[in-house]
């Protein structure tokens, strides 16, 4: 399967960052070389185990990775518009990709809410940033979880898509420790074509997503 290539877009730099924007941009190197060599795994390695597995008469049966929805909700934002600036930056910084605001659906005057509020944002990626995230994610973020032992497999939604929490930003290598405010954590939803969860987990366990006993 030919692999796309893809240029990273920029990230944010700020005056007087340059060692921050090139250590961004190795990182960015290693994930996107990472993310090459764990589509071509998918397609030499995964898929054929999966069909045998199986028994998918047409390939196209076969379940794979669509798209990664990264997704953080900021509360906060609501007193302090300097929580979700922070978290744009961090979310570009992190899938290398402009983020899209959400914003609250409907007004509750609890939790002084209105329609309209910018409440958190999310990134959706997909080819060659997808598999770039993943491959990071797997060898380079989890690791740095402290006591990690693995994922909660109980994150499937019944339909072969799987959600992760995050705790934190910090275990990714682009967030720099000293321009953190408070720690976030945040989802991120595996979106594949799966038809059941036992189908969804050996597609994410064969590409490396390590998933507790």
């Amino acid at each position: 399967m030919a692999t796309k290539k893809i240029t990273p877009s920029k990230a944010p730099e700020k005056k007087g960052s340059g060692k921050t924007a090139k250590a961004v941009k190795a990182v960015e190197a290693v994930a996107y070389a990472g993310g090459g060599a764990l589509r071509e795994k998918y397609s030499q390695e995964v898929a054929p185990a999966l069909k045998t597995r199986f028994g998918y008469g047409n390939v196209m049966e076969i379940p794979r990775l669509v798209k990664i929805v990264v997704n953080r909700g900021v509360g906060e934002a609501i007193s302090n518009p300097k929580a979700l600036e922070s978290t744009i930056e961090e979310m570009h910084l992190i899938t290398n990709q402009k983020p899209v605001v959400t914003k609250a659906k409907k007004s509750i005057a609890s939790f002084k809410l209105r329609a309209g509020m910018r409440i958190g944002c999310l990134v959706t990626l997909r080819g060659a940033r997808m598999y770039a995230f993943t491959a990071k994610l797997i060898d380079v973020a989890l690791p740095r979880i402290r006591d990690f032992k693995g994922v909660n497999p109980r994150g499937f939604d019944g339909r072969g898509n799987y959600t992760l929490g995050l705790r934190e930003q910090l275990i990714f290598p682009e967030i720099d420790y000293d321009k953190v405010d408070k720690a976030r954590g945040m989802n991120v939803t595996f979106v594949t074509t799966a038809n059941t969860d036992e189908e969804g987990r050996m597609l994410l366990e064969s590409l490396g997503i390590p998933f507790r006993p």
